[in-house]
């Protein structure tokens, strides 16, 4: 079914607007969540590196993400949530069946990552150490950048180690018996990974709590 996208990951101030939001009177209190930290990047001990605006927020867990589209939920009455990993690589993709939206390979003159590392016939380039202002980069064909590199970006599914028994409409890859701590599903590579880590079809997993300067969403 057809569903919206952020054209980029969520980016420090839009995380910051959010957060900053006072529950409103209609918003039920114990639905609301309380306990995001306004600048996550801050808390990083290189957070100089990645600070910036327009940068995507990073140094956030998978819990942390829900908790921001919970209070747009509420606040919008809108069904905001994370992609489905299905959802998040059919629009990666853009109609395209290559490794890349871009094609057979990728440049660090397209995307973020660690451009010492080659992909197929691709060049050497650059390996920037850091995150990049989101939407710098070309976008695929339905206007979606970073989709390649820049963070890891949290999907809703649980981790499965293969497509074995997956949905096949679209929706999360959930598993009802799960534990609080079981592993969650990350898309896109960042800019520390090689260009076979930011492939359209590559996939991670990671336990939810986990925050670092890797892994951000959209």
């Amino acid at each position: 079914q057809e569903f919206f996208l952020a054209q980029t990951p969520i980016t420090q101030a839009q995380w910051r607007a959010v957060v900053l939001w006072q529950r409103q009177d209609h918003e039920e209190a114990e639905l609301w969540p309380e306990t995001l930290e306004p600048n996550p990047v801050a808390k990083l001990e290189d957070a100089e590196r990645f600070l910036g605006d327009q940068r995507p927020v990073v140094n956030v867990s998978w819990n942390d993400a829900m908790a921001f589209c919970q209070r747009l939920r509420l606040r919008t009455g809108k069904n905001y949530t994370l992609p489905s990993e299905a959802q998040w690589e059919y629009a990666c993709r853009a109609g395209t069946t290559t490794p890349f939206h871009f094609g057979e390979t990728i440049s660090s003159e397209l995307a973020n990552y660690n451009g010492t590392e080659t992909y197929g016939d691709g060049p050497e380039g650059e390996h920037r150490r850091q995150t990049t202002d989101v939407g710098i980069f070309p976008p695929n064909a339905w206007g979606l950048h970073d989709m390649h590199g820049n963070v890891w970006e949290w999907c809703a599914d649980h981790w499965y180690a293969n497509y074995e028994g997956a949905p096949d409409d679209g929706r999360p890859w959930l598993d009802e018996n799960a534990r609080e701590d079981e592993s969650r599903l990350l898309r896109g590579g960042s800019w520390d990974d090689r260009p076979r880590g930011c492939r359209s079809a590559c996939r991670s997993g990671i336990r939810p709590g986990v925050r670092n300067s890797y892994i951000g969403f959209r």
